[in-house]
């Protein structure tokens, strides 16, 4: 078994990778999340590493997070049944790379046990192994692009968990590394580039990357060389042993050309149902919970499934109206203070002149439906102007500073701007207190959009929507209805109990007219629906407002002839 850690030259200094930062760390850390058996057999099968239609000693896999081999050893399994004990041919069929020490030791032994059990002498067994499993960061490991099979589960790591100039390696080599991405996407970007021709991946991971920003990078790569080949959502299954945020997809890309991508949602975590399931995706057989869709890829534009078959009203609407922010709108997010518990708190507990606080709203303020305000006031450190106030000017907001000064050094924004040690993470414009606005909390199940006529500042968890033309009530209408709601589906990725995200990059999807083009009576309606809670005449309005038809109102979720659109 090769081991090793590289050592890179970028300008002005030379970076280890990670082998010392995840050789030695807790499964949490770097991110390790174990795979049920039933999923893994599932992703062989649909990739094609298979026992009985593949001559797999002709093939090559590799598994570029082995873990303690949850994709390894059945996939050694199956490349073991194939031939006799002793046939050195297989020490070229399988590389896995790991970081980890432990977790690569838990492998070998599993491996050891394996060979064991077909028969294979331990001598033999050891000699395979050396050549399989290499113990080293995959994403800096040199690895020859000759593989017929990459599967997997990648590592869930944030990237600001990483050392910092661990992370500036990364970005060197990595385009995928965009924005505040997982590393996970490094990790199909690299395995992307080590397939032969028509070699497939299979992973299972989080996907956000299909749909939000930092994932346009890799869906660039993947729509530019690749064949996304199939399309599995895992939202809600158990597909692992341990319980994530965000729900998995099953991803099989093959680097060929097509435009054609089998879809599957949520199918039943036993090996019968699999097994037919990844028979399908293989084959291009016909199976009843199993869509054809083409043209998901398309650029650095996010991937769409249309499960519900939502996805042919969602892109009519957009060949018909403009997105939110260029009819008039602007969507923002409240305050970051990365110190909370100093910045923020009730009146007694904030100290400080009048004038350097604001009332602040949260998601609990509104969970009923309207703002009811809980007492609590965020400070602002900022002018009108957007500069940091003088201190000086201020002494009793100086000294309540100067009290909680350790703990607001603590933060990362602190350390970078040492003279303006006491900003807030997001500069806080204070004219947006009095702006009158619309709150929307971000995860969510369905849209939960609030009214404030211009009286508190949003905290972070608070997107706000803004306009110049169009009156808020009426937009309050149409954001709380199915319309919004399918935009955010279509393009936000699935969270744990099936919320969604409405973030603002969801929300700018959102398509609206103008509001200069709205008929008179409907406007009225729409405003009149959001002041009444009159949930028929919010339906009724928001249909006349699109101009859809009752059959695709009843795509949206509506009742069969309610509303008469």
């Amino acid at each position: 078994m090769c081991s090793f850690q590289t050592e890179i030259q970028l300008p002005g200094m030379m970076v280890q990778d990670a082998f010392d930062f995840f050789s030695d760390a807790s499964p949490e850390a770097r991110g390790a999340v174990h795979t049920r058996p039933e999923v893994t057999e599932f992703i062989l099968d649909a990739v094609g590493w298979r026992k009985k239609e593949e001559d797999l000693v002709s093939l090559r896999l590799l598994e570029p997070s082995a873990g303690q081999g949850d994709f390894l050893v059945p996939a050694a399994d199956r490349l073991l049944s194939s031939t006799k004990p002793g046939n050195m041919d297989v020490a070229n069929c399988i590389r896995a790379v790991e970081v980890n020490t432990a977790a690569l030791k838990v492998c070998r032994g599993r491996l050891l046990d394996l060979f064991a059990r077909h028969k294979w002498e331990t001598r033999t067994a050891n000699r395979i192994l050396e050549h399989w499993l290499l113990h080293a960061d995959f994403l800096t490991a040199p690895l020859h692009a000759d593989f017929t099979h990459v599967v997997g589960n990648p590592p869930y790591v944030r990237l600001e968990h990483l050392p910092k100039e661990l992370l500036r390696l990364y970005r060197s080599q990595w385009r995928s590394l965009f924005d505040r991405a997982d590393l996970y996407v490094a990790f199909i970007e690299k395995s992307l580039g080590l397939l032969r021709p028509m070699g497939r991946l299979g992973f299972i991971c989080a996907d956000r990357w299909m749909k939000n920003r930092y994932g346009g990078p890799l869906r660039e790569i993947v729509g530019n060389g690749f064949h996304l080949h199939a399309y599995v959502d895992f939202t809600g299954c158990p597909a692992f042993f341990d319980e994530v945020d965000a729900y998995p997809a099953v991803t099989v890309i093959r680097k060929s050309t097509g435009t054609s991508t089998r879809v599957a949602f949520r199918p039943e975590i036993d090996p019968i149902t699999l097994s037919r399931l990844a028979d399908a995706i293989y084959f291009e057989k016909q199976h009843p919970e199993v869509r054809i869709i083409s043209g998901v890829t398309n650029g650095s534009n996010p991937w769409t499934f249309d499960e519900d078959g939502l996805l042919s009203i969602v892109r009519k609407l957009e060949s018909c109206f403009p997105p939110l922010e260029q009819a008039g709108c602007k969507v923002g997010i409240g305050v970051a203070t990365g110190a909370d518990a100093v910045f923020i708190g009730n009146e007694e507990q904030l100290d400080v002149e009048a004038e350097r606080r604001l009332p602040l709203v949260t998601t609990r303020d509104i969970r009923n439906g309207a703002v009811n305000w809980g007492g609590k006031w965020v400070l602002n450190p900022f002018e009108t102007n957007g500069t940091l106030v003088d201190l000086g000017d201020w002494p009793r907001f100086r000294a309540y500073l100067e009290k909680n000064k350790a703990a607001i050094l603590k933060r990362n924004v602190a350390r970078r701007n040492p003279i303006g040690w006491f900003r807030t993470i997001d500069r806080i414009h204070p004219g947006l207190t009095q702006t009158p606005k619309l709150l929307i909390p971000d995860i969510k199940g369905s849209a939960h959009v609030v009214y404030d006529a211009g009286a508190f500042y949003p905290h972070h968890n608070l997107y706000y929507v803004t306009s110049s033309d169009w009156p808020l009530r009426a937009l309050q209408t149409v954001l709380s209805s199915r319309i919004a709601q399918a935009f955010v589906a279509a393009y936000s990725p699935r969270m744990r109990g099936n919320f969604l995200r409405f973030q603002a990059q969801y929300l700018r999807r959102v398509r609206l007219p103008q509001w200069a083009d709205v008929q008179r009576k409907v406007g009225l309606d729409l405003e009149t629906a959001a002041v009444s809670g009159d949930a028929r005449l919010a339906a009724t309005s928001v249909c006349r407002l699109y101009g859809l038809t009752d059959s695709e109102w009843k795509i949206l979720g509506g009742e069969p002839g309610s509303p008469r659109c």
